[in-house]
């Protein structure tokens, strides 16, 4: 072969791979956006309060209130929002107490500081009272051991009356 037909032949081999490749593509589309699941609005409902109905849960809420309240968070969610976004949204509104666990700020701190501590203490008590109760419960054994022994009921003037009467009344 000729050096010009081997570069036209290798000049057709690249415009055949060249379309070949060009129909395999598909115009890119914009997919349309589906909503929230229920799930994704629920993991979000479940992290918050009421604000009507005291210590009930965003999620499990049977009011109308909470209803669109859910509604609301799935419509923050199509609009590409955030899980903090949402949640300071209804802080801003609501005010903090429509979250399930205080934001760590504040005297808030006390919240998460004050369990551990009242825990440790009371196994801390726990322990002292249960080393002292063993103590106790060992010392009597370790005196008969020694040789000790307690006053004789017949010194114990108290004792001996109690005996006394006993003794008349039989």
């Amino acid at each position: 072969m000729k050096p010009v037909a081997r570069k036209a032949l290798r000049f057709t081999v690249y415009v055949l791979f060249i379309l070949l490749a060009a129909l395999q593509t598909s115009a890119a589309r914009a997919q349309t956006p589906t909503p929230p699941s229920d799930d994704a609005v629920n993991a979000i409902a479940r992290e918050l309060f009421c604000p009507i109905c005291q210590n009930t849960p965003l999620d499990v809420c049977p009011t109308e209130a909470c209803r669109q309240w859910r509604e609301l968070i799935r419509q923050m969610l199509a609009e590409g929002k955030s899980e903090a976004e949402i949640k300071q949204f209804f802080v801003d509104n609501y005010g903090a107490r429509v979250l399930s666990a205080p934001p760590a700020e504040g005297i808030n701190w006390l919240a998460y500081i004050v369990p551990p501590v009242m825990f440790l203490g009371g196994a801390l008590l726990l322990f002292q009272a249960f080393r002292t109760w063993k103590r106790t419960a060992e010392e009597p054994a370790d005196g008969a051991a020694a040789g000790k022994r307690s006053a004789p009921a017949a010194d114990d003037e108290y004792v001996s009356r109690l005996e006394a009467e006993l003794k008349k009344r039989r």
